[in-house]
């Protein structure tokens, strides 16, 4: 025996010649191998296992599967988990849960679990392990079909024998039917652990399964009943108490009121008498009869119901409105379903995607059934037990004008909480009036961590480093993550602040000279007869006319004429480019080439990524060209925007004469694994290394943006003051939206400058721009803030901002609102003399 309410013999489920030990709320309790956590608690006599959300009120098991509405508990034990269904946690030695109010807690430890995902394909999916899910399988492998079939149970209810191509997956939920005859399941395994390993251990998988044909034997669900006070600890479904006593051996009470509304409750009756329990009363409500409420002892537990002015002593309160068949997955398919009178209930009725039929029971079960809605205490009447929704709720809805279900869900919460409204989804709907019931994918929540499979941490986005990387962090550099790379934020020497270390690397970049690791920056190699042609739909720019060995900047726009993504194009030879992209921005680029591509079949061209194959650094500074002359003798001439083959510190090399900086600079390009080398070189050269923040300080100085940071999805070229790099001819990408009217109204937000008065503030990025410190109409924000070589300065979206120059408004953080003024967003070098130098 474990425990006083545990049948001396019986439970098909139950290993009764092991003993397991677990806790709950910190009391130790005992139970069999093939106990549920519920079925556990019942057999102690343990009737509260949980609290209303909203209400606090005592909710104990209702159900025994996965329609339960109250039992829901936090696992403490292994790496713990929130919000788990203690009708479907199978018990362990070890076990730990405690009890929850319809909240669960996030974990903040490790996870040690294994989560896999796994793809399928075959000729039939069965959904369902009862009978009627056992022959389908049965039929369709005997066939010579490739057959899965997935139930949600430990085993199936009864046996079937061996087919080659028969895959039978027990602890699985099939949780959603996708489009193109998609299905996902969550399968709870523990194989090379063995069956006695703990669940938390287990491997999860979750399955992804083509079926050219799904049978959907999903069963039924049994419905309940609405009276006062039906939450209290003690009532519970009727085929649940049934299941509990011939499953798990396990009396859910010792004197029993069945209030019902269907032909079945006397089976449940007799069924419940037969395994010991007393059975008080039996109401049916087709009979005129009703249960009118429930008293309670001073915990909150059942101790007896209200029928007709009578006080019946009972424990148990066994209810069943009748079965509505389990269609949540058919419905997801699109198919329809309508009421039934003869099976009292939502059935089949046609439609869907697929191939899909249902059997069994889910077709419905025959059997005359009513309805019981009370009239009064309807604040008490609860029709959604996860949601503390109750009667009054819904009259609330319908008083207030709504009258659909989908409004009237938003309206109360009923059928948002994890059981996806099982019990309360049919009851709303004919309380409504309404003829269908349909549940959205997943049936069965799904945790992230699961999703996620082992596509976590590195595996997920693994941390791309330059070929550089070693000596940055032997050299003391502070790293900050720009896309997947690991890059050189800035580097501090001798205690400095961040501040002091980037005005440092600042005055070395403008005036001597300091190198950057550009390694990151997305490449594509672009070749192809139609090249030059391809680029000029791209780019809104042309670069037909563009020389072999010169440079171009060129700015991408979405077909909405914003600004998607910048960089250099290069022309390398008559039908070669070589691009640059942002960093973080490299592979929707080039996603997006390919994209194009295909909708261009006509253009023979080829993009290939080339970030990984090449190094770069860039070479900044007045005395650039001085240091590159002690690693190479430079082509001449070697003009602004050109690209020169070279030899660079022994290595083969393509230097590009462009710069980010707005100082002279060259970047150097050269096979990854020469990268450290060259770097070294250019570092024994003379060159200061700067990282990520002086380069945003220098180019913010030189009024140059960072798509992603300047530009947030409506930014045209025109707003960013690239006028000057927007082609009047050709269709490229994005034209025709610039001439909207909505594109070229004169009051848009454009880039520009911003100084504060007072040079000690350094504004906060997103800050909003407004007219007064006590204004309330947001004119533009802060995108980029810094303290540079020019003192402290902006750049922003400013609404009809290039009108404005010189005019004082205020940037307003989370607590203050600073005075500045509007400049233009080139704050050093406007006339550009320092960057193109001569040839």
């Amino acid at each position: 025996m474990t425990g006083p309410f545990r049948t001396p013999a019986g439970g098909s489920r139950i290993d009764r010649s092991r003993t397991l030990t677990f806790t709950f709320d910190g009391v130790a309790y005992e139970a069999h191998p093939g106990d549920t956590l519920a079925s556990a608690l019942l057999a102690h006599g343990v009737r509260i296992v949980a609290r209303g959300p909203y209400s606090g009120r005592p909710r104990g098991v209702y159900s025994a599967g996965a329609e339960e509405p109250n039992a829901f508990v936090q696992v403490e034990a292994g790496p713990g988990e929130p919000m788990v269904r203690a009708t479907g946690l199978e018990v362990y030695d070890g076990l730990r849960a405690v009890s929850l109010a319809g909240r669960g807690r996030l974990i903040d430890r490790p996870d040690p679990s294994r989560y896999d995902k796994t793809y399928a394909h075959c000729d039939v999916l069965v959904v369902g392990g009862g009978p009627a899910g056992i022959a389908a399988a049965r039929a369709a492998a005997a066939f010579g079909a490739r057959v899965i079939l997935a139930d949600d149970q430990p085993e199936l209810s009864g046996e079937i024998q061996r087919y080659q191509d028969l895959t039978v997956l027990t602890r699985t939920t099939v949780t959603g039917y996708h489009d193109h005859d998609l299905l996902v399941a969550v399968e709870r395994r523990a194989d090379h652990l063995g069956d006695d390993a703990p669940p938390y251990m287990a491997r999860r998988r979750l399955w992804h399964i083509r079926a050219q044909r799904t049978v959907l034997a999903t069963g039924v669900l049994e419905r309940p009943m609405l009276f006062p006070d039906n939450d209290r600890p003690g009532v519970m479904l009727a085929g649940a108490a049934v299941s509990y006593a011939e499953r798990y051996g396990v009396l859910p009470g010792r004197r029993a009121v069945v209030f019902a509304a269907h032909d079945g409750a006397l089976d449940s009756a007799a069924a419940l008498e037969a395994a010991g329990i007393e059975i008080a009363r039996i109401v049916d409500a087709r009979a005129g009869l009703a249960v009118d409420g429930t008293e309670a002892d001073e915990d909150g537990v059942l101790r007896a119901a209200l029928i007709g002015g009578e006080r019946v002593p009972c424990d148990l309160l066994a209810v069943s409105g009748g079965w509505s068949p389990n269609l949540g997955l058919y419905t997801q398919a699109g198919g329809r379903t309508r009421w039934s009178d003869e099976r009292a209930a939502f059935i089949p009725d046609g439609g869907g995607r697929g191939d899909i039929e249902v059997a069994g029971a889910a077709l419905g079960v025959v059997g005359r059934a009513a309805e019981h809605v009370p009239g009064h205490d309807t604040a008490r009447v609860y029709v959604d037990l996860q949601r503390d929704a109750t009667l009054a709720d819904v009259r609330r809805a319908t008083g207030a004008g709504l009258t659909s279900g989908e409004h009237v869900k938003r309206y109360t919460t009923i059928g948002t909480a994890a059981d996806q409204g099982r019990t309360s989804g049919v009851i709303t709907a004919r309380l409504l009036g309404e003829q269908t019931t349909t549940q959205r994918p997943p049936i069965e929540p799904i945790s992230f961590a699961l999703l996620a499979g082992r596509d976590r941490g590195d595996l997920l986005a693994p941390a791309r480093r330059t070929p550089m990387h070693g000596w940055h962090e032997e050299h003391g550099a502070v790293f900050e993550d720009v896309g997947d790379w690991k890059r050189p934020w800035y580097y501090p020497r001798g205690g400095e602040s961040m501040e002091e270390a980037v005005l440092r690397e600042c005055r070395a970049a403008r005036e001597s000279v300091a190198a950057l690791d550009a390694s990151t920056l997305g490449k594509v190699d672009v070749q192809g007869p139609d090249a030059a042609e391809f680029l000029d739909r791209i780019y809104t720019g042309r670069f037909a006319a563009l020389r072999a060995g010169r440079c171009r900047y060129g700015v991408m726009c979405g077909t909405d004429g914003m600004i998607f993504d910048d960089g250099v194009v290069a022309r390398l030879g008559p039908d070669h480019f070589h691009l640059t992209t942002t960093t973080g921005n490299a592979a929707l680029v080039l996603d997006w080439l390919e994209e194009w591509l295909h909708e261009w079949p006509d253009l023979c061209v080829r993009c290939t990524s080339v970030t990984d194959q090449w190094a770069t650094v860039a070479l900044v500074g007045p005395r650039s060209r001085d240091a590159l002359q002690t690693l190479t003798t430079l082509p001449e001439p070697f003009p602004f925007m050109a690209v020169r083959p070279a030899v660079v510190a022994g290595i083969p090399a393509r230097v590009f004469r462009i710069s980010f900086s707005g100082e002279l600079a060259y970047e150097i390009n050269v096979p990854s694994w020469h990268g450290l080398t060259l770097w070294e070189a250019v570092i024994n050269a003379g060159a200061t290394p700067y990282g990520t923040e002086t380069m945003h300080v220098l180019r913010a100085e030189k009024g140059y943006i960072i798509a992603g940071q300047e530009t947030d999805g409506t930014v045209t070229p025109l707003d960013a003051g690239l006028a000057w790099a927007v082609a009047a001819e050709g269709d490229w990408l994005g034209r025709r939206s610039l001439r909207r009217p909505d594109t070229i109204r004169p009051d848009r937000k454009q880039l520009v400058g911003l100084r504060p008065l007072d040079q000690s503030h350094v504004l906060t990025e997103g800050s909003q721009l407004v007219a007064a410190p006590e204004a309330t109409t947001m004119q533009g924000h802060v995108t980029s803030a810094y303290r540079g070589t020019v003192g402290s300065f902006a750049l922003a979206l400013l609404a009809n901002g290039t009108s404005r120059l010189g005019e004082r408004i205020y940037a307003v953080d989370s607590t203050r609102a600073i005075p500045v003024e509007v400049t233009d967003p080139v704050a050093y070098d406007k006339e550009g003399s320092r960057r193109d130098g001569d040839a």
